[in-house]
C-alpha cells in the first residue's frame, strides 16, 4: 500500500523536529539573544545565604552575569552538604550550562559535581576548592597568606606574648583548613604567645558566642581570639563584652560590613578583607570564558588586604 506524499511530508518534518532537539547537547547554549549573541545559563551552588559574606558573593556574581546578559541561577545548600549535591544534580537534569560550586564541605563536594563533569559541563569552584575531582577553575582568595597575615596582626596588638584562642570555621571547608594553617605557621614565629584552647564554631555568630562564653570560663586570662571569619569574631565579641578590643584582642577575617563597622567601632583589632563580590564577578566572568572556549587559568586569586583602625575608613562605603 502507497503512503499519501502530505503523509511522507509529515513525518519528514517530524524527523527533522525530533533530530533537531536531539542535537541540543549539554554545555551548548539553550538560547540566542536578539542580538544573535549566545545566551548561558548558570547554577550557582552556594554554601549558605545566612552569611553575609556569601550574599556579597551572590550579589556580585549576580552583577556580572546581568553585565554578561547570563542567566544565574542561584541555590542556597542552607549548610547542607546533600542539599548542596540534589541542587546541583537537579540543575544537569535542567540542562545547564554550566556550575559555579562555593562548597558545603570541600571533601564531599567532589561527588556532588560528579553529575556535571559526567554531562560534560564545566565546573568553577569559588572561594572553596573541591578536593578530589578536576574543576574548570578555582577563584579564591589567598587564605593561607590572609592566616599568616591575621596571625602578625594579632601578635602586633598583644604585644606578642600572651595566651590565645582559635575559632575555626567548618573542618570540612578549604577556607578554614588555609586559614587555620596560614595562621598556626605564621604564629609560630612568636615564641612567647600560645595558644590554649582551639574549637570550631562552624562560622557562625551564634556559635561564636556560645564557643567564646565556655573556652573563656577554662581560660580567663587570655589576651588575644582569632576566628577564621567575622561573624564568629563577632559572636567572641559578644561573648566578651566590654573586654573587647580593650583587654582581649580579636581579629576576624573576611572584612564584612559588620566587621568593618565593630573594627572602627575599636572592638574588633583587625580583620582580613577578602573581596566577595569579587569572587563571585569573577567567578561568573571565568564562566563565560570557558563556555566561550577560551583559556583560563586553573587558579585564580583575588587580594586580601589587612583591615585596622588606621585604613578601616578606606574600606567603609
Amino acid at each position: 500500500m502507497h503512503t499519501p506524499l502530505r503523509s511522507l511530508a509529515a513525518c519528514a518534518a517530524a524527523l527533522c523536529l525530533t533530530l533537531s532537539l536531539s542535537a541540543c547537547g549539554r554545555g551548548e547554549t539553550s538560547s540566542d539573544d536578539d542580538s544573535g549573541e549566545k545566551t548561558y545559563n548558570v547554577t550557582l551552588a552556594l554554601s549558605t545565604l545566612n552569611n553575609p559574606f556569601f550574599v556579597d558573593v551572590r550579589d556580585g556574581a549576580q552583577d556580572e552575569a546581568d553585565a554578561q546578559g547570563v542567566t544565574l541561577d542561584v541555590i542556597d545548600a542552607q549548610n547542607d552538604a546533600t542539599t548542596q549535591s540534589n541542587g546541583i544534580q537537579t540543575a544537569v537534569v535542567a540542562q545547564a550550562d554550566g556550575i559555579i560550586i562555593n562548597p558545603v564541605d570541600s571533601d564531599a563536594a567532589a561527588a556532588a559535581i560528579q553529575p556535571a563533569l559526567d554531562a560534560s559541563l564545566p565546573v568553577v569552584a569559588v572561594d572553596r576548592a573541591v578536593n578530589g575531582a578536576t574543576v574548570d577553575s578555582y577563584i579564591a582568595s589567598d587564605n593561607v597568606a590572609g592566616g599568616s597575615q591575621a596571625a602578625d596582626a594579632l601578635a602586633a596588638a598583644i604585644g606578642e606574648t600572651g595566651s590565645i584562642i582559635v575559632l575555626e570555621g567548618q573542618a570540612g571547608a578549604s577556607a578554614n583548613r588555609d586559614r587555620i594553617e596560614g595562621f598556626t605557621e605564621g604564629i609560630a614565629a612568636y615564641p612567647n604567645i600560645t595558644v590554649v584552647a582551639q574549637q570550631t564554631a562552624n562560622f557562625d555568630r551564634t556559635e561564636g558566642l556560645d564557643v567564646t562564653t565556655n573556652l573563656l570560663q577554662a581560660h580567663p586570662d587570655v589576651v588575644g581570639i582569632f576566628a577564621a571569619n567575622d561573624e564568629m569574631a563577632l559572636g567572641a565579641i559578644q561573648a566578651l563584652g566590654a573586654r573587647a578590643g580593650a583587654e582581649v584582642k580579636v581579629v576576624g577575617f573576611d572584612g564584612s560590613e559588620d566587621g568593618l563597622a565593630a573594627v572602627e567601632a575599636g572592638t574588633l583589632t583587625a580583620t582580613i578583607a577578602q573581596q566577595p563580590k569579587e569572587l563571585g564577578a569573577t567567578s561568573v566572568r571565568v564562566m563565560v570564558q570557558i563556555l566561550k572556549g577560551e583559556t583560563v587559568e586553573a587558579t585564580q586569586s583575588v587580594a586580601v588586604e589587612t583591615v585596622t583602625s588606621e585604613n578601616v575608613a578606606d574600606f567603609l562605603s
